[in-house]
């Protein structure tokens, strides 16, 4: 049976869930503080009443001042209770959420994070996520209020007076209906402006990055203008939010205002003795008083629903842009199995790898690899080689087939490697944080960078920028490499890892790995250069996705 996939308003009431007892909790004490309110309008009239009406003096009224003030501190301790446990319901919701899309990017792997931008990434994992605090900490609990409280004060409006609650019986409806109408063209404009927001992240990240090649090209001053352009459609769509906010509000306070008119017109014409119709003749001071200020309060809940909306609106917007990575399939046909202890340190039977945009990139092959192995994968680009090696690191599930793990440690080295801003020393400790001065010459020895740090002023303390920036492409694949040989790796796979090198400088760093794989280590490298294969044990070559296996000449 397969899982039906998250919709924006399915996963937001999972999340709800998660925290049903404190929003029930926020949800009880802002009906509490409702009531209190109600407590004190009705107290207030019947105050009024007895000093005007009844001509009772202040001090004959302490005791209702008593409780009138009770009520007062205590409506205030109820907000603030709400506040609180809606907040802290809010945040925890808002950690499991991100922890749920940060697990879904590493259960979907390197491979599909590749091929996605990281500043929209980025901006799914921080800024979506903080879009749903307004929904969860004041939106629901808010709609649970709306469902109560209106309801208790229009029992109390019918035992005072029954015309006046079908007047707000009348006009309730209305409200809602006008704001759902809204609600949907605001919750259309919500995810455009998300996809806005990512689009800009990414835009501006990659501007960033390639600085300083349009720099070189002359080219700033139109990314510039580019990035400007993209920031203004942005600050278009957020006006467009807010005046949909903006209106949503002013359609409440137009008919919340009509309907409390129209019970102040029935009260003050009512206790004229204009109109004689129904309760209207037994009004008096209190009930018209109590009425008039029941009315604003029946209409209190609703309005602030409708201030709140719009982080309906936005957290839909948000969900939307969260639920297409969560509903990325990680899990396909085929299956991972940990390796017995006795067997081989890979085995693949019978593995088809597929992409939902590609179809079939590889399989069925059948692979076994033992300890100690040096396999060199060459073919034509896009055969299959980067994929295979994703596989035995544990980045891909196979659609199909069985594929057997022994869960060594291992390094990994892309054709583009990451290298971060800072120093050498810094980039080498990534693979051993414990690692010395003396390993890491050691290392950058192996890997064909002693000549050049031996030219540095800094040496170890050199700074490079990110991705290697300050380094030519084959020094940043050294330095890459270096940092291997600092690892404590079982199992090693290099992905072009000459590519960038020249004859000297490779026939040393192979050299290096195989003084390296002698100690133990296996190592797996996709490459198209005559002499990594030469060196290799086994060699195999990936064509159209088939594994062949090459004989070595004697």
């Amino acid at each position: 049976m397969t899982e039906q996939p998250l919709t924006a308003r399915s996963w937001l009431k999972t999340l709800a869930t998660l925290e049903r007892r404190r929003l029930n909790l926020a949800a009880f004490l802002g009906v509490l503080a409702g009531l209190q309110t109600v407590a004190i309008v009705v107290g207030v009239a019947w105050l009024v009443d007895q000093l005007v009406v009844h001509q009772q003096t202040p001090y004959q009224l302490l005791d209702l001042l008593g409780v009138l003030a009770l009520c007062v501190a205590g409506r205030g301790v109820c907000q603030w209770g709400q506040e609180v446990v809606s907040l802290e319901a809010s945040l925890r919701i808002r950690q499991y959420a991100r922890r749920q899309v940060l697990d879904k990017f590493w259960a979907l792997g390197p491979v599909w994070l590749a091929y996605r931008q990281s500043g929209a990434l980025a901006t799914q994992a921080v800024e979506n996520i903080e879009a749903l605090d307004g929904y969860f900490a004041r939106f629901y609990t808010q709609l649970r209020i709306v469902s109560l409280l209106p309801l208790a004060i229009l029992c109390i409006v019918v035992k005072l007076d029954y015309l006046v609650a079908i007047f707000l019986l009348i006009s309730a409806p209305i409200i809602p209906l006008f704001m759902a109408l809204v609600g949907m063209g605001a919750e259309r404009v919500n995810r455009e402006q998300f996809a806005a927001v990512a689009r800009l992240s990414a835009h501006f990240i990659d501007r960033v990055r390639g600085m300083a090649t349009l720099q070189l090209f002359g080219k700033t001053e139109s990314a510039h203008r580019d990035v400007w352009w993209a920031t203004d459609h942005y600050r278009r769509l957020s006006m467009r939010t807010l005046r949909l906010a903006f209106l949503s509000s002013a359609v409440l306070e137009f008919f919340a205002s009509v309907a409390i008119a129209v019970v102040a017109m029935y009260v003050g014409f009512g206790l004229l003795g204009y109109i004689d119709y129904g309760p209207s003749a037994s009004l008096t001071l209190f009930s018209g008083l109590a009425v008039l200020l029941l009315a604003p309060e029946f209409f209190q809940p609703l309005r602030t629903l409708s201030q709140h909306y719009h982080d309906r609106a936005t957290a839909l917007g948000a969900a939307e842009s969260l639920i297409t990575v969560l509903n990325e399939s990680s899990t396909q046909r085929g299956s991972v199995l940990a390796a017995s202890q006795n067997s081989h340190l890979a085995r693949l039977k019978d593995i088809c790898v597929e992409y939902s945009s590609r179809g079939r990139v590889l399989g069925p092959v059948s692979l076994t690899v033992d300890q100690g192995d040096v396999i060199a994968l060459s073919g034509p680009s896009g055969s299959g080689k980067s994929t295979l090696l994703a596989l035995f690191a544990g980045f891909l599930t196979p659609s199909q087939g069985e594929l057997e793990l022994a869960a060594p440690r291992y390094a990994w080295l892309d054709q583009q490697p990451a290298l971060l801003h800072g120093t050498l020393a810094d980039n080498l400790r990534l693979a051993d944080p414990r690692a010395d001065e003396a390993a890491m010459l050691v290392a950058l020895e192996q890997a064909g960078l002693g000549e050049l740090l031996a030219h540095l002023p800094s040496g170890l303390d050199t700074l490079i920028g990110e991705r290697g920036l300050g380094l030519s492409g084959g020094q940043a694949q050294r330095l890459a490499l270096a940092r291997i040989y600092l690892s404590d790796a079982d199992l090693i796979l290099l992905d072009e890892p000459t590519a960038s090198l020249d004859n000297d400088t490779e026939e040393r760093v192979i050299q290096a790995l195989l003084k390296w794989v002698g100690e133990g280590r296996t190592l797996i490298m996709a490459t198209h250069h005559p002499r990594a294969i030469e060196v290799a044990k086994r060699h195999f070559r990936v064509r159209e996705g088939q594994l062949e296996e090459v004989a070595h000449e004697a």
